[in-house]
């Protein structure tokens, strides 16, 4: 080297200086690039993403090809330029030279391929995967006898060899990128998706209609009431019972009577056999809504009864009531109908159905209540009142200010709200 002319070797030290830029801004985007848009990429046959998914699966292989080319070319890069730097004859040649050489590295070798590779991650990996593959081919040997070393001295220290970690995400990952997709994936999609993540967590017991707003039939009513009841239900389907709910009969199907009532041929006891012939489904109170769905998938039904573990009925969860969870409530306008149980007031302050569950008026006004207790609004002021109020009764939980307004059965019916200055939004479905 000694002998080679300087213009070679000036030559050399820029080719080097150029593969040490190329080492530093590929190491970086491979290590930030998206590999799941890689995947799908790769998926869609594009071949030169098919070879960053390959390098990728193995960094082991990659980044020691990386690391061996970037050290011969640091090495070879100073030894160059000490030569050059000799030759001039200057006493200070060779320290400002490594100076100089210090800066370069630094400021174009590094800093400058980083942050480049670092806001174009994928245009910089796709473009040296095929460079990288073969780099591994070629340092395959060297990489051998490196990782050897490695593990090696790592092993003096108490480390060893492990299996590589798992590149999937867990439930919590996945609601971070979902959350962070912004503009790519519009808003209602990003809440239904975050939505679909939460079934898993969420049971029957948080959603079901409660037991006293179970609409049904009593068989032992006068049958005029009955006729009525059957003529103005906004229901398709109805339970029908023998003087109290826990003695169900079946499932009455609005179609069948609807039939039998053109004919002019329904009776009580026609009733008790058309309801009889569909058997209640009844579900435990803690089973998810992801399992609650797949049931009814599989069992062709619409509705169950969320039974506790004595056996009684809690409540009714339906089909629509599970995938309400996903899409939002099912209204013809959810721009500009409000929630069921949610009447506004004044701004900051609403009119609330006492039974309507917390998480439904946190998912509808985007409130903050506590949902590891109570489901209910009802069962909140019950619990923390510890008795049955008078209507007028005012407490505070958290940042909302309750109102009671009427009291029936035992139970709080309505309540009026005021909600922090930084809840205030517009009731929607």
């Amino acid at each position: 080297m000694d002998d080679a002319p300087s213009i070679g070797l000036l030559c050399a030290l820029l080719f080097l200086l150029v593969i040490i830029a190329f080492s530093s801004g590929t190491e970086v985007a491979m290590l930030s690039v998206n590999r799941y848009r890689v995947k799908h990429r790769a998926q869609q046959g594009q071949k030169t993403a098919k070879v960053l998914e390959e390098l990728l699966q193995k960094p082991d292989d990659w980044l020691g090809a990386n690391l061996v080319i970037l050290a011969a070319a640091s090495v070879f890069a100073s030894a160059v330029a000490t030569i050059l730097a000799q030759r001039t004859g200057h006493p200070y040649a060779v320290p400002v030279t490594g100076f100089v050489l210090t800066v370069v590295v630094i400021v174009f070798c590094e800093l400058a391929p980083k942050i480049y590779a670092a806001t174009y991650p994928e245009l910089v990996a796709l473009s040296a995967a095929r460079i990288y593959r073969v780099l591994v081919v070629v340092a395959r040997p060297a990489l051998w006898l490196t990782n050897k070393l490695a593990y090696g001295l790592l092993r003096i220290f108490g480390v060893g060899k492990t299996a590589r970690a798992s590149q999937s995400l867990n439930t919590e990952e996945l609601r971070t990128v979902v959350a962070e997709a912004g503009p790519l994936i519009p808003a209602r999609h990003r809440q239904m998706l975050l939505s679909i993540l939460d079934l898993g967590q969420v049971t029957v017991n948080d959603i079901m209609i409660p037991r006293q707003e179970i609409s049904a039939i009593d068989v032992q009513e006068n049958w005029d009431d009955i006729l009525d009841q059957l003529r103005q239900t906004p229901h398709t389907r109805l339970p029908v019972y023998d003087g109290e709910l826990d003695k169900l009969l079946g499932i009455l199907h609005m179609k069948r009577v609807a039939q039998e009532l053109a004919r002019g041929t329904l009776t009580r006891e026609k009733l008790i056999e058309v309801a009889s012939s569909r058997e209640p489904y009844f579900v435990p109170e803690s089973t998810a809504l992801t399992v609650q769905l797949s049931q009814f998938q599989r069992n062709r039904r619409r509705l169950a009864f969320v039974v506790n573990e004595y056996g009684d009925i809690e409540g009714l969860v339906t089909l629509e009531d599970i995938l309400e969870e996903i899409v939002g409530e099912f209204t013809t306008d959810p721009a500009t109908i409000t929630h069921r149980d949610i009447h506004p007031e004044r701004p900051g302050v609403y009119i609330v159905n006492a039974s309507a569950t917390i998480r439904a008026l946190n998912r509808a006004l985007q409130w903050q209540l506590p949902t590891d207790g109570p489901k209910t609004i009802n069962g909140l002021l019950l619990e923390q009142l510890e008795t049955i109020p008078e209507p007028g009764t005012a407490l505070k939980v958290g940042d909302y200010q309750f109102e009671v307004l009427q009291i029936a059965d035992n139970a709080i019916r309505t309540v009026r709200v005021h909600a922090p200055a930084t809840d205030e939004v517009t009731a929607t479905g």
